[in-house]
């Protein structure tokens, strides 16, 4: 890593910690003030992040369909999402009387929480993640996979039928597309030897798994972001939010905030997904090398780290909404045998050939 310069943001996180410190005394309350600031940060860069992305929606859709999207609002329509936003703001969240009104508030709240707390192993930039747990891979895995609760809350709860279906739908599909997700990480994790986000980065100085795992791991990669979409309910696996057959699915009797809360954690679960697609497989926010290219090497290191990490997850997550607008939605049936029939059995036969190739040492 000697020869590798890459922007870092541990400066800066030294220096703020120095200012707090010299202002603060207790130690407590120190870290109190540290974890506060770490959360609100946290939840403000997610909803510029989601503003961001909802208007990337719209533009991605106007661009598949050949049609202008939103123009009005702002230039070039980049303020029809704050727009958005502050009509739910003002929109009455409404309960419905035979509901369970406990779970009903509470369901949004744990689809949101649940989704944040997957964000923490991320290393945004070179040194630089909220908390770099060194069982990061089973940590997003565990923390990403409790959000079907509150779905399915949410669908229970709300004593409407078409919600409860749409809930049930959702948790057979979340249940059964895991099992795909978990063997393209468990591939990774093979060849890298490491559940360590940080870890798994670094084993990709020399080259992304992605090219140096060979035709397994690209098969692993397209595995992941095809089980992925379906497990955050995206289209053309949105079978729990199916509008012409379930008026809306789970969150149907769902409005004001609380309707945006599912919308946020929509949002942030693309995000997620895509941020690990980029960690895991594109080496993260490691530069791109060629072998003893040392010339372009290093004009590939002058480019920020956080640059990079955020230029691979927008490529994927322009991948994931290009799926939106191309294919159309599958029937429950073909859902599940998609998974059952073909991704489940090819995961298990590329996780054997992964496992030979690192026992082997055949990867580069």
């Amino acid at each position: 890593m000697n020869r590798i310069f890459l922007y870092s943001f541990t400066e800066m996180a030294l220096y703020i910690h120095k200012l707090l410190e010299n202002a603060i005394t207790n130690t407590v309350l120190l870290q109190i003030t540290e974890l506060a600031i770490i959360g609100v940060t946290l939840l403000i860069s997610l909803v510029i992040l989601c503003f961001f992305l909802g208007w990337m929606e719209r533009r991605v859709a106007a661009f598949m369909e050949i049609r202008l999207g939103p123009n009005r609002v702002g230039p070039q329509g980049t303020l029809q999402i704050v727009a958005d936003t502050v009509k739910l703001l003002f929109k009455e969240g409404l309960t419905p009387n035979k509901s369970d009104k406990f779970l009903f508030n509470l369901a949004p709240f744990i689809v949101v929480t649940a989704s944040m707390l997957a964000i923490a192993p991320l290393a945004f930039a070179k040194n630089f993640s909220i908390y770099d747990i060194n069982i990061g891979v089973l940590y997003v895995s565990s923390v990403s996979s409790l959000s079907v609760l509150g779905i399915l809350m949410a669908g229970w709860s709300s004593y409407n039928k078409y919600s409860l279906l749409g809930a049930m739908r959702s948790g057979a599909q979340i249940v059964s597309y895991e099992l795909s997700v978990g063997l393209s990480l468990i591939a990774i994790v093979v060849l890298s030897g490491n559940v360590s986000l940080g870890e798994i980065i670094n084993s990709q100085q020399n080259g992304w798994w992605i090219f140096k795992g060979h035709i397994p791991a690209i098969i692993a990669f397209v595995i992941f972001i095809i089980a992925s979409t379906a497990e955050i309910n995206r289209a053309p696996f949105d079978l729990a939010e199916a509008d012409q057959e379930l008026t809306g699915g789970y969150n149907t009797e769902y409005s004001g905030m609380k309707f945006a809360m599912f919308l946020l954690a929509e949002y942030i679960n693309l995000f997620i997904v895509s941020a690990m697609a980029a960690t895991l497989f594109l080496g993260g926010w490691m530069p791109f090398h060629i072998g003893d290219w040392e010339s372009f090497n290093k004009i590939m290191d002058y480019i920020p780290s956080s640059i990079w990490f955020m230029g691979k997850t927008f490529i994927i997550i322009f991948i994931i909404m290009w799926f939106r607008w191309t294919f159309p939605r599958l029937r429950i049936d073909q859902l599940l045998n998609l998974e059952w029939k073909y991704l489940l059995p090819i995961s298990m036969v590329n996780i054997i050939i992964v496992t030979l190739i690192a026992i082997m040492g055949w990867h580069f």
